[in-house]
Order: structure tokens, then sequence, then C-alpha cells
């Protein structure tokens, strides 16, 4: 249990470091425990709350003692996970770049010293681990954008990004979930929900899942929104071991 802590967060949570670097294996690890605990549905843990180095654990005291849910942690993150063996979820996320969907691609492109058409090809070439969910529902925190591309935070935010928007801040890229102020630069936008109240699921993917953003042109941007706002579209999912 090498450099893991458990620590108290209150008097009904959990907190379990891992870590003090973001990196893959120890969102691995985190996930791996997230899905261990999950098994053994234990009675009084009522939310769990992944971030990059750390996983929250919600429980309601009068159901569980401090003692128990410590002990229980405990002999999780002791057990050894093997990569091999966890599930892989990579999400197909179409998105239409640049123009009145991406506001600032222009801004991006000069920054990478890259024309449009390449720093789309390079966006749209990997797989992006989700790290954590976080500021709004739904949202993405992504580990893995090309350094080629990274840009600087807008100097002055948006009072109004859409839902949908897909941005780069800083070293990190993500989809905006919902209308909402916010400063990163805008590249293009998915007309897919990835948070929508009235699904059983509200939130479409977690903490681990992977996203593979699909370049789209303005018609099928506008063919799948249509299907989207109906409830009638399903993401392409990949699974498989990691």
């Amino acid at each position: 249990m090498q450099n893991i802590r458990i620590l108290t967060a209150g008097d009904s949570s959990l907190l379990v470091e891992f870590g003090a670097e973001i990196s893959p294996e120890i969102n691995r690890k985190i996930a791996a425990t997230v899905q261990l605990l999950k098994e053994q549905h234990i009675e009084g843990i009522v939310d769990m709350i992944p971030t990059y180095c750390s996983l929250l654990i919600n429980y309601d005291p009068r159901v569980l003692s401090y003692e128990e849910i410590r002990e229980r942690v405990f002999a999780i993150v002791r057990v050894e996970t093997i990569a091999g063996t966890q599930r892989k979820r990579v999400f197909e996320i179409p998105v239409c770049y640049g123009g009145e969907y991406g506001p600032d691609m222009d801004n991006i492109a000069k920054h990478a010293g890259l024309t449009e058409e390449e720093v789309i090809r390079i966006h749209s070439s990997k797989d992006y681990l989700i790290y954590m969910l976080g500021f709004l529902p739904g949202f993405t925190y992504l580990g893995g954008l090309d350094e080629r591309i990274h840009t600087p935070r807008l100097a002055n935010p948006r009072l109004k990004i859409s839902a949908g928007s897909v941005g780069i801040g800083g070293s990190q890229t993500g989809i905006y979930p919902l209308d909402s102020p916010g400063g990163w630069q805008l590249m293009g936008m998915t007309p897919v929900k990835t948070y929508d109240p009235n699904r059983e699921v509200p939130i479409l993917v977690e903490a681990g899942d992977y996203i593979r953003f699909v370049p789209i042109d303005e018609a099928e941007y506008l063919r799948i929104k249509d299907l989207a706002e109906r409830g009638e579209y399903q993401c392409t999912v990949h699974e498989g071991g990691v």
C-alpha cells in the first residue's frame, strides 16, 4: 500500500490519498478501488467521488461507523489489481470543429503555429483518459492532450459557454455539459448530451472511461443533434481490458 493514506474528512466522509501526482497509474488504482467497493455492496456507502489523486467516500454514520468503513477500505486498497483485468470503455464523441462551433480555433492554431486542420487531426488522434468529473455535473477533465496544442485559458472568461462546447484550457481538454461561464478556448462542439437530467443515468461517462473525439461536418452535427434532442442517439462505445 505504497504512498496510500486514509484520512478522515468530516464526520461522514473518508479520504483515500493514492499519491501526489497526476498519472494514469494512480488513476487506474483509484478506478480499481471504486470498482472493488461497488462489487462489495457495502451498506452505508452513500457516494464515491474520484479525483486526480484521491477518492472521497461519503458514508452514513448511522449505518456504518468510521472504524468499520476504514477497515473495509484498508483491506481493499491493499489488494494488488492487475491492469489487464480492468474494464476499459472508450466513448466516441462526434465534434464539429471550428467556425461558429469553435470560435477560438483560430487562436489555438496560431498559438501552436499550426493550421486548423492540423489542430483537428492532433486533437482527434488519441483516446483521452477521464481523470475526474467536476466543476459541473459531467464536466470531463481529460488527460493526455498533445503538448503541441496546449493553449492558455482566455484572459477574460466568457459569461456563457454553450453546453456541448469542446475546449482547451492549458494542458487539458474537455466538454462543457451545461451552459456556464468559462475561460477555456473553444475549438468545437458536440451534439451529444454528456449530461441529461432526464436520462436514467444523467451523466454519460465515468472517471476512468476514455473519450475519442471524432470530427464531423455541420450536416452530421445537425442530424445527430436532432436525434439527441429526441433521446434517440447512442454513442459508439468500445469495450475491452486496459
